[in-house]
């Protein structure tokens, strides 16, 4: 856990999960429409996967593969 490769897996993960929470707040209304959704909030519940996503790893590192965020053996 104390690896550049963890935080780098980590920060990738993380911005993922936000990526896919923005994308995921701006399509439930069916029609993606960016400009129909309050911004700051969908910002923070992005933000919130994305600390979920790096505590997600943080309690992985034991679990899979050393210096790697992910549980599964051979993800880095």
């Amino acid at each position: 856990m104390l690896t550049r490769s963890f935080w780098i897996g980590a920060a990738d993960r993380a911005l993922k999960s936000a990526a896919q929470t923005l994308l995921l707040l701006w399509g439930a209304d069916g029609a993606l429409n960016v400009l129909q959704i309050d911004p700051l909030p969908a910002v923070g519940v992005a933000a919130g996967a994305a600390v979920l996503s790096v505590l997600t790893s943080i309690v992985s590192a034991p679990v899979g593969d050393r210096g790697s965020s992910s549980a599964l053996p051979g993800g880095r």
